[in-house]
């Protein structure tokens, strides 16, 4: 299998083998467009639900608990409250966490007490403390002050690295989108969203332009003289360069997903630790948005804007009519298949096999 998978990448590096990705680019735009569309609506109409670090209220953990079951503190909280909504969660195996809105000095009291004989425990098993609101929202703020840094100074130097200011758009457009659509998921399931989330996401980040950088680093290697022939078009040579990343993409992915699906499902879901579930599920939606949009969004996006420049455009017309001169003149098998544009690598993805080879002498 490993043996196979070698092969595999290795045809996708040399040409041999060849997916049209590029080509099919209307089909991704499409898709993310989906999910970005579905994202912003479940934002807008449901939104986040917000930790007690950014709502502010009133903490309270059970430990040594026989039973984790929320209904118990839920009817423990009611005695006092009755009009508290209180949010539960499990904290490892015998401990609980209820979060509620602000409580006064007497009605903090009274619902530990409350707590401490629902769950069966005594009183001092039961902490309880306040956590005001501008803490999270003071380290929001900052965060987002950060990350509108970060932005601006990732998209300035892709354009002077690359020399092409388009290529930086798309780069920080897939990125964008990333987080869209995974805070779109954070949404959906609902958990709350806490510090930690935050670093999730700001994580999400750095890794998804990592894998923009290495495939548009391919990109560029590969489109350098483009216009200087005439057998492949930008769009061609740019799908060369996602195929010849597309094992690499995939064994960084997998390799950086392994470990967090692990916190996640194993440790967050199998061993109850809650409080790793809110910086995992962010990492695991994020990392595998981003290694997807490197490949079917980032490249084919600066493809697009690419051609909007009057020296590509010029020179993919160049290349397609003289490809259309050799269909109309009766080409051979290897140059039929260069001009079947968007179902065979051209000529730096098309195999000629023996063709290609000098002919013996006889």
């Amino acid at each position: 299998m490993a043996g196979g998978f070698s092969q595999w990448g290795n045809d996708l590096y040399t040409g041999r083998r060849s997916y049209p990705i590029v080509q099919k680019r209307r089909v991704w735009f499409s898709v993310v467009a989906l999910f970005s569309a579905a994202s912003i609506l479940i934002l807008v109409f449901q939104g986040l639900n917000l930790g007690i670090d950014f709502r502010g209220g009133s903490e309270f953990t059970v430990s040594g608990t026989s039973s984790t079951d929320e209904d118990i503190a839920i009817e423990a909280v009611a005695s006092v409250a009755p009009g508290e909504e209180p949010h539960i969660s499990q904290v490892g195996a015998n401990a609980v966490r209820v979060q509620v809105s602000q409580l006064d000095n007497q009605q903090t009291d009274q619902v530990g007490q409350a707590l401490a004989d629902a769950y069966g425990v005594n009183v001092s098993e039961v902490t309880s403390n306040f956590i005001g609101p501008t803490w999270g929202q003071s380290v929001s703020m900052r965060a987002l002050w950060g990350t509108v840094a970060f932005v601006l100074a990732a998209a300035v130097f892709m354009a002077v690295y690359f020399r092409a200011w388009r290529m930086s758009v798309a780069a920080i457009v897939a990125m964008l989108t990333d987080v869209l659509v995974s805070a779109g998921v954070y949404a959906v399931i609902g958990w709350e969203v806490t510090p930690s989330t935050i670093i999730g996401f700001l994580t999400i980040l750095g890794f998804s332009l990592y894998d923009k950088m290495v495939v548009f680093d391919k990109v560029r290697e590969n489109t350098a003289a483009v216009t200087e022939q005439t057998r492949s078009t930008y769009a061609e040579r740019a799908n060369l360069a996602v195929n010849q990343t597309l094992v690499r993409s995939i064994n960084t992915s997998v390799v950086a997903l392994l470990p967090v699906a692990g916190i996640l499902f194993v440790g967050g879901f199998l061993l109850g630790a809650g409080t790793l579930k809110d910086i995992s599920l962010s990492l695991f939606v994020g990392i595998a948005a981003g290694a997807l949009s490197s490949l079917f969004f980032a490249t084919p996006l600066d493809v697009s804007l690419r051609e909007r420049e009057p020296k590509i455009a010029e020179h993919t017309k160049k290349v397609m009519d003289l490809r259309a001169g050799l269909v109309a003149e009766g080409a051979d098998e290897g140059q039929l298949a260069a001009a079947a544009s968007g179902s065979a690598q051209l000529v730096p993805g098309h195999h000629q096999g023996h063709s290609a080879q000098p002919r013996r002498r006889r």
